[in-house]
């Protein structure tokens, strides 16, 4: 786990480049402690900052080839390096080090691109040939680990978080009017876009060659097909995922460094914690958040159920209101964009109490929702289709994955949703799958009266629909929760991310998500959809694949919690509330011309709880004031 940047192109020949590069890894030295490296040649300059996991000594970065043709700059971590190192070695490669870089630089030279299918791991990295001057920018399948890149003059010029970037002085922190559009009603951006424009991000999956300042190729190397495979039972979907599962914790334990875990209590970490205390000879490291306002924001007793079943050593942190008014800023700086809810708050005070107990490498539950359909929103949409396949006796998906009977005994599951469901069936009851579920993940549904005169003539929504209905569509999907697990894949994940990416990098720590395998995700995209949303029940598959692996009071958890923050009850009075008035009251966001005054004022003095608008309005003030106003 790193920290990348450079330059290709004629530009990183100029005898500024070098210096260049150096600003650009000095923004980014948090994600490497450990060492730094910069190598340059015909049309490349590439920086490294490092954060030793693998083999500490020989895996020092960038690396070159024994000739000295090929140039690597790495992020990230190739889980089955050690299974690669033989094959490498059966085509006749000698390797100098033991190092998952190594086995990358020569997977990369025998085989190119077509390597990359090979590989099982996250990153992010440049690799250049100096000998047809020709690069390469690639991003893991999932984007666990960021790229950005951006023209400058004779070039292009990338690296592993934006900040880099705008040291170089070609690049202008500017907002981008579309993706604040999309970031209101979404709060993340869709595509490649960033919020600042002229920087875009690497999707998932897929990577850039180029040759000289010129982008000569663009090609995606994973995604899913969502091709159903009729031909297995229920009984092997459901073996074959728990081995993947047991398969992929077993690599992401591959460390020479101390590994622990996050551990909510939930269904996915607790899963991943009892699977890896397995793999370790001393207990497993485990950590966790809650706050003193209440049960409400506390899941400890579940976290240490799971611990002491798994005979964890269990640590926690309680964060206070103080701690998040003088974090928040530092943590809008971290992301480079305002992204997700306040849990990014916890998860950084998480993250922090682990890198202070000497953990360098720490394993989570992400991608469960996204991969096995664990949204309470999946259920409200199907609840509606159930009903409107009963009353009109059709159904758009072609045969009836929920059925309203089937369906009814996973409803309790919807009783902290009703403002949720209050607003779902406002109105446009019934409309296709499409536009109902745009309605179930807008964010914005009273951005009119936020949003100054001048910005709501300019909002877009229409434009906003067609692109997301753009992903949402994908060819390959029929049923609707393939169609909302496709969407929350491409778009919701990579922004959930990043900031387990920032927030443990922040730190100088290395966060791995042992539930995004590839053939993990490739497996339950092809179970037919009755089989992993069977009832309209949220994990159907996945409860099913682990149930005599964790305690019964954790599968059987109808709380769904999500590292809630008590924002309202601290909203009320003292710090929380005279910082939030403090930056929205303000002459400088008020004069911004992005939001109306009136309506700031309202949501700030509402009795209603510190909701998505609120949020997303404080972080993108917050934003502006660190990127955009310097």
């Amino acid at each position: 786990m790193c920290g990348i940047c450079g330059i290709v192109g004629p530009a990183a020949d100029a005898p500024s480049a070098v210096s260049r590069v150096r600003d650009m890894m000095a923004l980014i030295a948090h994600r490497g402690p450990d060492g730094e490296g910069i190598e340059s040649g015909r049309g490349f300059v590439f920086g490294h900052r490092r954060l030793a996991i693998i083999d500490i000594e020989g895996g020092r970065q960038p690396m070159r080839s024994p000739d000295g043709r090929y140039a690597l700059t790495y992020n990230g971590e190739i889980y089955n390096h050690v299974e690669l190192r033989r094959d490498l070695a059966e085509r006749g490669e000698r390797l100098r080090t033991a190092s998952d870089t190594e086995v990358l630089l020569h997977t990369l030279i025998t085989r190119g691109v077509d390597g990359l299918s090979a590989l099982n791991g996250m990153y992010a990295f440049a690799f250049a040939d100096e000998a047809t001057g020709e690069w390469l920018l690639v991003r893991d399948p999932f984007g666990i680990k960021p790229l950005y890149y951006t023209q400058v003059r004779g070039g292009i010029a990338f690296a592993s978080e934006i900040k880099a970037l705008l040291s170089h002085p070609d690049a202008r922190a500017r907002s981008d009017w579309t993706a604040l559009q999309q970031y209101l009603t979404f709060q993340f951006c869709l595509g490649d876009r960033t919020l600042f424009q002229g920087i875009n991000k690497l999707e998932p999956g897929t990577w850039i060659r180029g040759r000289g300042a010129d982008i000569t190729a663009r090609g995606t190397f994973w995604d899913l097909d969502w091709n159903i495979d009729t031909d297995h039972t229920d009984s092997y979907f459901r073996n074959h995922l728990r081995d993947l599962l047991q398969d992929s914790v077993r690599l992401q334990m591959r460390s020479d460094v101390p590994v622990g875990a996050y551990l909510s209590g939930g269904l996915d970490s607790s899963l991943v914690v009892s699977m890896a205390a397995r793999h370790t000879a001393v207990p497993l490291p485990v950590f966790t958040g809650r706050f003193a306002e209440g049960p409400a924001y506390d899941e400890t007793p579940y976290a240490r159920l799971v611990a002491a079943t798994a005979g964890a050593n269990y640590r926690e942190v309680v964060p206070d209101a103080e701690s998040f008014v003088d974090l928040l800023p530092r943590l809008i700086y971290h992301l480079d964009e305002p992204v997700a809810g306040p849990g990014v708050f916890p998860q950084y005070m998480v993250s922090r109490l682990a890198s202070e107990q000497g953990v360098k490498v720490v394993l989570g539950g992400q991608g469960g929702d996204e991969i096995f359909g664990g949204y309470a929103r999946y259920i409200v949409g199907y609840l509606e289709q159930a009903l409107k396949g009963a009353i009109f006796q059709t159904q758009e998906e072609g045969v009836h994955v929920v059925t309203l009977s089937s369906i009814i005994q996973n409803l309790p599951l919807l009783q902290q949703y009703t403002p949720m469901l209050s607003h779902f069936w406002k109105d446009g009851l019934f409309e296709p799958m499409d536009a109902r579920y745009f309605r179930l993940i807008d964010r914005s549904p009273d951005l009119e009266r936020l949003l100054s005169q001048e910005a709501r003539a300019s909002f877009s929504r229409a434009e906003i629909f067609e692109a997301f209905r753009s992903i949402f569509h994908h060819p390959g999907t029929q049923s609707y929760v393939n169609k909302m697990t496709h969407f929350d894949l491409k778009t919701l994940l990579p922004a959930l991310l990043q900031v387990e990416d920032r927030v443990s990098m922040a730190v100088s720590m290395e966060a791995r998500v042992p539930l995004l395998d590839t053939r993990i995700a490739e497996s339950v995209s092809r179970m037919p959809p009755m089989v992993k949303f069977k009832g309209g029940q949220t994990k159907y598959i996945f409860r099913q694949a682990i149930a005599d692996l964790l305690p019964d009071a954790i599968l059987e958890r109808k709380d769904k919690m999500g590292f809630p923050v008590p924002l309202t009850d601290w909203m009320r009075k003292g710090p929380v509330r005279d910082f939030v008035q403090d930056v929205l009251g303000s002459r400088r966001c008020r004069e911004r011309g992005l939001f109306d005054p009136a309506g700031l004022d309202f949501v700030m003095n509402s009795d209603v709880a510190f909701g998505r608008q609120l949020w997303g309005v404080l972080c993108l003030e917050l934003w502006h004031r660190q990127f955009i106003d310097l």
